[in-house]
């Protein structure tokens, strides 16, 4: 193991930015299934930290805003002609019955449900806010590894 990443459970945790993070938050669990571990509101009701949790994995969200050091190096999907420079990837065990939760939650699919060249099966989508999310089957964990740095 890497001697500067700490032995715990998922060493890499996306941290999202949305106007709406309550709603934000309810969409990503009825959506995609993840629970809340802890949620923190601020004083305006915004959200000052969130963190969801999926499986053994983590998202951290908090609600926008221009007003933090932070805030400050984050832009919105909007902001930005709609592209993202990142997006998370969930690993699923069924990515047809996501799918169908997804598109019933009001995902918007941009990338439709498909077999991969690689392995797993997997599709792309928008959430309510426009950020990019990635589902599939594929298990980059459980592929035998070359030995070759990527």
């Amino acid at each position: 193991m890497n001697e500067t990443a700490k032995n715990t459970r998922a060493t890499i945790i996306p941290c999202l930015r949305y106007r709406n993070a309550p709603a934000a938050i309810d969409w990503l669990c009825e959506a995609f299934g993840f629970e809340r571990l802890l949620v923190v509101p601020n004083e305006t009701g915004d959200i000052a930290h969130a963190q969801l949790v999926f499986g053994n994995g983590m998202i951290m969200l908090a609600s926008a805003d221009n007003e933090s050091e932070y805030g400050d190096l984050v832009n919105m999907p909007d902001q930005v002609g709609g592209v993202e420079t990142q997006s998370p990837y969930l690993v699923v065990a069924d990515a047809d019955q996501v799918y169908q939760r997804a598109k019933a939650a009001g995902a918007q699919i941009v990338v439709e449900i498909k077999d991969e060249e690689y392995g797993g099966r997997g599709f792309t989508c928008r959430d309510l806010e426009g950020r990019l999310w990635n589902v599939g089957t594929y298990d980059p964990w459980d592929q035998p590894s070359s030995g070759q740095p990527s």
